[in-house]
């Protein structure tokens, strides 16, 4: 089993930066793909980004490239998103996910493992 917790959301204003953290727990992830998604009301879960835990390789949401960075702290078991330039319309509630096999998706569908979620406030 694995159990994600994020944290870090918040309220920010147009313009400012917020780093999210997931600290993973639970089992070995050496050969996982972490991911972030977010939802916002009434809309369809969304991909930002997902890392490669061994290799730390990387693939993005071409939308979102460039404003947000993915990384990872293997020895702290713990995934971030640097996101900046934020704008009102990346209000969401941001999800950490776990893939347990090395393959870097954007579908939710191969996600076994989900956080509970923070949300992201936006204001302009």
């Amino acid at each position: 089993q694995g159990q994600l917790v994020e944290s870090g959301g918040g309220p920010v204003q147009a313009g400012g930066s917020l780093r999210l953290s997931c600290a993973a727990s639970g089992r070995s992830f050496s050969d996982s793909t972490m991911a972030w998604f977010r939802q916002a009301p009434g809309k369809d879960r969304e991909f930002i980004a997902a890392i490669s835990w061994s290799g730390g390789s990387t693939h993005y949401a071409d939308s979102l490239k460039g404003r947000f960075t993915i990384s990872r702290d293997v020895a702290e078991n713990t995934m971030y998103l640097q996101m900046n330039s934020l704008k009102p319309e990346d209000t969401a509630v941001y999800y950490c996910a776990l893939d347990p096999r090395n393959a870097l998706s954007a579908s939710t569908i191969w996600y076994a493992y989900w956080g509970q979620g923070t949300q992201v406030t936006v204001s302009s």
